[in-house]
């Protein structure tokens, strides 16, 4: 399967493992749902969670309390959503036992070309020029998105669903530690933008600061147009005319027309959640690991990276190794740096990727690729394996202006939904009170790459950027049981992040917290980032004596939100530490 070599020098480590009473037994007795039971939601802002608990409590579903989360975050977290955004959902039904998949990814105008993002002199732009252009915006897809699964799962009345967003917007909110940092603390250049400065400056040649209290009358109207037109609001109305003047905007204007807004499509997908190895592009992703079956949004979200991931790490003894043996942290170290090779060279939304979907996620592929590992000494960065699709690899920046949730109602529908504005404040332009997304930057600036392969992720009209987003939902082998619910922001460490819930979880059998609270690891092609203050100092000392170079990082820009049910009637769920997330249950 894989090569066991073990100096001596990775073998200095001898850990206690992991306590049985912080192990539990998923879904050991787990049962479907038959009635009520605790609603759940871990989301990034304590305000929002409880906006959304407000809703499930007064009788509404996930799929109603994801609608305000949205409108919530949208206004705390500018740096991180926005209600011109994109989103993925992963929906489960309780009653049916299906799984939804709701694709609300931003698309390309149909006047975009491939070269777009190519300067004067025939060579891609740099991303601080573009990300701020009116090239960058997509044709937003997240409240689309929310309009109709809320008309599929909703109980109550869409226009009740805005109300905090409403007020916090017309009496002003503080600004969170998060935000406030951003504003002192970090530079980037959408900071420098009019619109930014206008709606986050002091008015002295500063930024306002953690505390402050901010109104924004705009965000509050355009609410009230989302809650009796719905969709519409964007489809038509003055805020799509708004979007599309501003994208007209030098410098580098956009080719977005109110057309390509009124003909944007939800994509939606929906199956049991049984593990299938056919028919991959017209359902929600889902595949076997070990006694269960892990299920995400496919393509073009980052689901199908991140389950090759999973095939990969189940060709390696991650549970019989544990949490504390650097042989698992090598192993995720490989594991991931085989998921990017793979994801950088083949994934877009194309046909061509669709296609190979199949042989991507087959079980024979991923042992081929697991046997390259050699657990002991240190791996040379691996290339793409071989797939039956022409591409060259392509690293695509991708920033973290992103934020996850996750819900469980009373009925046990569970939502696990990621959402976007791409960059930190997507392209420092504003309109109706929110900041347009830079979507189309998650696109390959160069249609060809240097090797004279063409782009998998070039830009295309009507195309759908790439992305990492991938919320997870985790069902019993049986496919009727929820076991956990979980996802992450980040931009394309995304996949490192859920990639490392998940073995927490489901391998190393951590409660939630614990999953989340372990070092993130982001191992792409020769870049190896981990944690160091997170990581046992005994793990990082056999990582670097098999010769790795490891660079050490420190408040990474993860935000995993989750809950898992061990099956025994308990709870557990966890807020990712790094941010300013909170894990609530009903009862509280």
């Amino acid at each position: 399967m894989f090569r066991l070599i073990l100096p001596a020098a990775a073998l200095t480590l001898v850990v206690a493992p992991i306590a049985a009473d912080a192990r539990p037994h998923h879904h050991a007795a787990a049962r479907p749902v038959t009635g009520p039971v605790e609603p759940l939601i871990a989301a990034a802002e304590p305000l929002a969670v409880q906006a959304g608990m407000d809703v499930l409590k007064r009788g509404g579903t996930a799929a109603d309390a994801a609608v305000t989360l949205q409108t919530v975050l949208g206004l705390i977290e500018p740096q991180s959503s926005s209600l011109s955004g994109g989103a993925f959902m992963l929906y489960y039904d309780a009653k049916t036992g299906q799984v939804t998949d709701y694709g609300g990814r931003e698309t390309a105008p149909k006047g975009a070309t491939p070269d777009m993002f190519l300067g004067p002199d025939g060579k891609p732009l740099p991303f601080a020029s573009a990300v701020v252009s009116g090239r960058a915006t997509g044709v937003p897809g997240a409240m689309f998105m929310l309009d109709r699964a809320q008309k599929d799962h909703g109980k109550l009345a869409w226009a009740t669903l805005f109300a905090t967003a409403e007020g916090l917007a017309d009496k002003g909110f503080a600004i969170t530690p998060r935000l406030g940092n951003y504003l002192q603390n970090v530079d980037f250049a959408e900071k420098h933008t009019p619109d930014f400065i206008a709606y986050l400056g002091d008015g002295q040649g500063g930024f306002r600061k953690a505390g402050d209290i901010i109104r924004n009358p705009d965000y509050g109207r355009s609410l009230r147009a989302f809650a009796t037109q719905r969709g519409d609001a964007l489809r038509k109305g003055y805020l799509a005319e708004a979007i599309v003047k501003k994208t007209h905007d030098a410098p580098l204007p956009g080719t977005m027309t109110v057309a390509d807004i009124a003909a944007y499509k939800v994509s939606v997908r929906t199956s049991q959640p049984y593990a299938s190895t056919t028919a991959y592009a017209t359902k929600p992703l889902c595949v076997p690991y070990h006694v269960y079956i892990v299920c995400t949004n496919n393509v073009p979200s980052g689901g199908v990276a991140l389950l090759q991931g999973l095939r990969i790490a189940e060709k390696l003894p991650f549970a019989e190794w544990g949490a504390h043996d650097p042989r698992s942290w090598q192993a995720l170290i490989e594991t991931e740096r085989l998921m990017y090779a793979d994801r950088d060279q083949y994934e877009g939304d194309t046909s061509q990727f669709m296609a190979i979907e199949g042989p991507y996620l087959d079980t024979g592929y991923a042992a081929a690729r697991a046997a390259t590992i050699q657990i002991g000494q240190v791996n040379p960065a691996p290339k793409a394996g071989t797939l039956p699709m022409t591409a060259g690899p392509d690293r695509t920046p991708e920033p973290g202006g992103t934020t996850h949730y996750v819900i469980r109602d009373t009925w046990g529908n569970v939502v696990s939904m990621t959402t976007t504005v791409e960059s930190f404040f997507g392209t420092g332009r504003m309109v109706g009170g929110f900041f347009l997304n830079n979507q189309l930057t998650d696109f390959s600036f160069s249609p060809v790459m240097p090797d004279g392969q063409p782009a998998a992720n070039a830009v295309a009209p009507g195309k759908h950027p790439r992305s990492s987003m991938s919320p997870v939902i985790v069902f019993a082998r049986d496919g009727k049981t929820v076991v956990a619910a979980v996802g992450s922001p980040g931009g394309s460490a995304i996949l490192g992040y859920n990639l490392k819930v998940l073995i927490g979880l489901l391998d190393w059998r951590l409660p939630m917290q614990q999953a989340i609270d372990l070092p993130n690891v982001i191992a792409r092609g020769d870049s190896i980032r981990i944690e160091q203050d997170r990581m046992e100092p005994a793990v990082w000392n056999a990582l670097t004596a098999m010769g790795y170079k490891l660079t050490p990082i420190q408040g990474e820009e993860s935000g995993l939100n989750g809950f898992i049910l061990p099956g025994d009637g308990t709870v557990n769920g966890g807020s990712d530490p790094r941010r300013e997330g909170v894990f609530v249950r009903g009862s509280q």
